[in-house]
């Protein structure tokens, strides 16, 4: 890096952990470093509002485009894919492109990989992107045209190992409970869910375990745990453990890959990138960092993502600055479960283990901070955030810094302290 030049900061991705490390950045450095943002959308989509789509949400809703506030922040917006990060020349390989950078920030995000379940890409809809979600809401309309036609129908969903964050699936059964009850034909839809889990949401803990099956248990949705599942065939779902259940409509979240697999940086099997906790840096190479889902963090969310952002600004600013970062990515959960006709607020403190196959839990003695619970307030609390995130983001503001997160801080606490436990 020239000392006499500005720092050049390259932030790979225009999701949650691409946006909020590079207008965090621009808050903390002003004009004492060049940011360039490249993303292989011209928009940013609001994904955990996606839920919505099936029901009648027109997708389009869910964009903000990027032009406007990086040219607000005097960032750089680079519309181009990714291929490649060379951290010895210190270089990115784009489609039409190569860039040099003095710090990387690689916040690419998470893919699905349906073909990792025999039959699950051919006889599953599934919840990632707005298409998944247009198929579905078509599949909705045939469930409730067959049963105003007395046509009983079995609506199976699965979360398959390999799925890192299945909140949005346990959204979704709830909400399509309450919306066939509106519709007047839930007595003629089975609702059943299997997961591989030993328990609901079960990065999560006990306390979202119990609600949730308190949840299922009134609204007579069948659930079923430890069921991971083997193979997929026309209406019927083979579980690893035996059993087998049947289906006219399944839908499942499948297992999370990373969407690029960067073959220059250290990862995992399913290519996520290795970091060092605290600051998010890639390990061996102090000039990267990986936030939000391309990240080795095992539970894949946005308010993480949020969290690991601002941590690695932070630490990215000191480095800038030579001053010490005061900042660390402390893993706590936050997020509102949306039922229709209410909501479930959960906060969860979460530690990281040394067990591949539950590699992350509730952290011990951190109950203060564990709270869970359920009301239709919760619902403004949810429509809140809606709002306020694209507010920020098309200003080309940090979501999670200044006056209006800290106002919206205080108001989730006093509401969690009289609506949670």
């Amino acid at each position: 890096m020239n000392a006499t030049a500005k720092p050049n900061v390259v932030v790979l991705g225009g999701g949650f952990g691409g946006l909020e490390t590079a207008f965090y950045l621009r808050m903390r450095l002003q004009d004492q470093v060049r940011i360039t943002l490249v993303s292989d959308r011209e928009y940013f989509l609001f994904k955990p509002n996606t839920i919505y789509i099936p029901f009648g949400l027109n997708p389009d809703r869910l964009k903000i485009p990027l032009n406007k506030p990086t040219r607000r922040k005097n960032i750089t917006f680079i519309h181009d894919h990714v291929n490649e990060i060379d951290p010895v020349t210190r270089t990115v390989q784009l489609d039409h492109q190569t860039l040099h950078y003095d710090f990387l920030v690689v916040a690419t995000g998470a893919d699905m990989q349906t073909d990792e379940v025999p039959g699950l890409a051919e006889y599953a809809e599934t919840i990632w992107t707005p298409q998944d979600m247009l198929r579905l809401q078509l599949a909705y309309y045939n469930l409730v045209e067959d049963a105003r036609q007395d046509q009983r129908r079995q609506v199976l969903f699965l979360i398959p190992p390999n799925n890192k964050c299945s909140g949005p699936l346990y959204e979704m059964v709830m909400m399509l409970d309450t919306w066939l009850r509106r519709k007047g034909v839930r007595h003629m839809v089975d609702l059943n869910w299997s997961t591989f889990e030993q328990t609901y949401i079960q990065a999560f803990g006990p306390r979202l375990h119990t609600t949730v099956g308190k949840e299922f248990s009134r609204r007579g949705i069948t659930g079923y745990t430890t069921y991971p599942v083997d193979y997929i065939e026309k209406n019927v779902v083979y579980y690893k453990n035996g059993q087998s259940l049947p289906f006219d409509l399944l839908i499942s979240f499948p297992p999370y890959v990373a969407s690029t697999a960067f073959s220059g940086l250290p990862t995992d099997d399913r290519g996520f990138i290795s970091t060092a906790l605290a600051t998010r840096q890639v390990v061996g190479h102090p000039e990267i960092y990986a936030v939000g889902d391309a990240g080795d963090f095992p539970v894949k969310q946005a308010f993480l993502s949020f969290l690991q952002s601002d941590a690695a600004a932070e630490h990215l600013t000191s480095q800038i600055l030579g001053t010490r970062s005061e900042m660390a990515f402390e893993p706590i959960s936050m997020c509102v479960m949306e039922q229709f006709d209410k909501a479930t607020f959960a906060q969860v403190p979460l530690q990281l283990t040394d067990v591949p196959t539950k590699p992350i839990e509730v952290t011990p003695g951190a109950e203060s901070l564990y709270r869970v619970g359920s009301s239709p307030i919760w619902r403004l609390g949810k429509l809140a955030l809606a709002y306020y995130l694209p507010w920020r983001f098309k200003a080309g503001n940090a979501f999670h810094a200044g006056l209006p997160w800290r106002g919206m801080e205080v108001g989730l606490k006093a509401m969690s302290g009289i609506l949670a436990n």
